[in-house]
């Protein structure tokens, strides 16, 4: 059974053979909560929207098409259990990012070291001043290293407009963090 792909154990599952939900859950639930995380910065209600996640893999199971990728399909899924939630809460939850990790080298002056951690802290309040559909493409495509053609299937795009949404995301981040580093 490890030896199935995604959409082969999916499409067992639409089939009715739901333990075969089990390995998707082990393969999907990092990756899954390191988006939630990465989104909400709490690790609790990251670990329950993983959950209602596959919850709602089994609820809408019909739904998923074979000619479609499962990676896909449940980042989908992913993004409307986090809308779903934003709303549920009704407040303007302030996502953050995990900072940019740095090898330093025993070799490194300590000025070089504070250098380092200054551009990653700069780096940070920059990605928190993007807008959130910016972040979330940020997220997939560069954290989670989505390819653009599945990052726009998750937001409901192209894949040429998902690119430029990406790029625009990059150079706003850019912008941000140089007018940041300036003050």
């Amino acid at each position: 059974m490890n030896t199935l792909s995604d959409n082969a154990l999916m499409l067992k599952v639409k089939e009715g053979q739901n333990h075969n939900l089990g390995l998707l859950y082990e393969r999907y639930k990092k990756r899954l909560f390191g988006f939630f995380y990465k989104m909400n910065k709490d690790a609790r209600l990251s670990e329950d929207l993983v959950q209602n996640v596959f919850v709602r893999v089994l609820k809408y199971k019909h739904t998923f098409n074979e000619d479609s990728k499962f990676i896909t399909w449940i980042f989908q899924i992913a993004r409307n259990e986090m809308y779903d939630e934003y709303k549920k809460q009704k407040k303007n939850l302030h996502q953050d990012i995990d900072e940019v990790s740095y090898a330093i080298t025993g070799n490194d002056t300590i000025d070089e070291k504070i250098e380092v951690l200054e551009n990653s802290s700069t780096l940070k309040r920059a990605l928190n001043m993007l807008s959130s559909e910016k972040k979330e493409l940020l997220i997939l495509s560069k954290f989670k290293e989505l390819k653009y053609k599945e990052v726009g299937e998750i937001v409901g795009c192209t894949e040429g407009n998902a690119r430029i949404k990406v790029h625009r995301a990059i150079n706003e981040l850019k912008s941000i963090f140089l007018t940041l580093e300036k003050q």
